[in-house]
């Protein structure tokens, strides 16, 4: 009594059929496998390094001039 026999397998494939239809079936995972091929190719994009570092503002390269440094004999002025 508690467990499905034959009939009632065969009963719910039937619904199941006239509900999503051959055609119809086949066209949800066709697009189920498209949307799982642009999920992977969107990661693969996410992972590849930029390929032009970023400019940071603010930030000059340095001159080419000495900075002075103190010296004892001005220590002692």
């Amino acid at each position: 009594m508690g467990s499905f026999s034959i009939w009632h397998w065969l009963v719910v494939g039937i619904l199941v059929l006239l509900l999503f239809g051959k055609g119809r079936f086949s066209d949800m995972m066709g697009d189920v496998a498209k949307g799982i091929k642009s999920f992977k190719k969107g990661m693969a994009e996410d992972d590849t390094p930029p390929a032009t570092p970023k400019h940071i503002e603010g930030q000059r390269a340095p001159d080419g001039a000495p900075i002075a440094t103190p010296t004892a004999e001005h220590d002692k002025l």
